[in-house]
């Protein structure tokens, strides 16, 4: 007979089937800290209350989803639990711990695609413009800041990406930069002119000032000379952008959105670009870039024989 757990626990069968969930995740499958721990969150709360893992059958999926519409949650957030729930049943039903998978069954609102704010070439200019200005003093933080702004619109890698940098992953004479991305897949990205610049400036001037003996061989360095912190990297993004007038407020993400769009709208290939963000589908590329209707005539026009 199975105890009653306490309020916020789980059932001790439940809770290890979760456990062994968030470990297939990260040893298995190679998701990050950040995937697991979402995953882990939306399933405490699909379980909590059962005594069983046997006890989650379709009403018990179709409840839960139910009541998070009721408090309010948006379609984006339903979709993702939704999606968690799935990918749960399905591998407890092929590790024998379900006998069937009723997360096939399960349906939930698709998200809206809501496109970022993106910047235009010209703002996106300014604020590296301005960025470079703020760094002439060569002042080791500014000159940090300066080459997160340029790589990050450079080559629109994510900002977790970014901070992951080590020295050995930088080829200077080649201006490209091993990335680890999700699922630790590893993707090589290059970058221009201008973030070439910024580089050697920070490895000249600014690192050596930032570097302690714990910095090991991370590339971008915080204040008291640890790995840069995203959390860190996404407040020099806000405040470089925010101190050019009449620029939209945007993070890191912004920045690979604009990336992303430019070098479309530049006449890069949407494959390419995909290569580039490192995305699994191209219709992820595609929410990115903003792939407009004009530029679809374009290509077809120049590429279809009956256009």
């Amino acid at each position: 007979m199975a105890t009653e757990q306490a309020p916020g626990e789980l059932a001790e069968p439940v809770a290890a089937a979760l456990k062994a969930f968030t470990e297939h995740l990260r040893y298995e499958r190679g998701r990050s800290e950040h995937t697991v721990r979402a995953y882990r969150s939306d399933l405490r709360s699909l379980l909590q209350g059962l005594p069983e893992l046997t006890a989650l059958d379709l009403a018990h999926l179709r409840r839960w989803l139910a009541a998070g519409r009721t408090a309010g949650l948006s379609r984006t957030t339903l979709a993702r639990r939704a999606a968690a729930a799935r990918t749960f049943t399905a591998w407890a039903r092929r590790t024998g711990r379900l006998d069937t998978d009723p997360g096939t069954r399960l349906s939930s609102p698709r998200p809206h695609r809501k496109l970022p704010a993106v910047l235009g070439e010209e703002q996106a200019a300014e604020v590296l413009d301005a960025a470079t200005t703020g760094a002439e003093e060569s002042d080791p933080i500014a000159l940090r800041d300066l080459l997160v702004l340029e790589l990050l619109y450079a080559t629109g890698v994510r900002v977790s990406e970014l901070c992951g940098l080590d020295l050995d992953d930088v080829d200077g004479e080649r201006r490209a930069l091993r990335v680890v991305g999700k699922g630790s897949r590893e993707r090589t990205v290059v970058y221009g002119v201008p973030a070439e610049r910024a580089l050697r400036r920070y490895l000249v001037a600014g690192r050596p000032a930032l570097v302690t003996p714990r910095s090991g061989r991370a590339l971008l360095l915080g204040a008291r000379g640890g790995r840069l912190d995203p959390r860190i990297a996404r407040e020099v993004v806000h405040r470089a952008v925010t101190a050019v007038p009449g620029i939209p407020d945007v993070g890191p993400h912004g920045l690979r959105h604009a990336a992303a769009t430019h070098m479309l709208q530049g006449g890069a290939d949407l494959r390419y670009v995909q290569e580039l963000l490192g995305h699994a589908k191209l219709s992820t590329t595609q929410l990115y870039t903003h792939v407009t209707v004009e530029r679809l005539k374009v290509v077809h026009e120049q590429a279809h024989p009956r256009a």
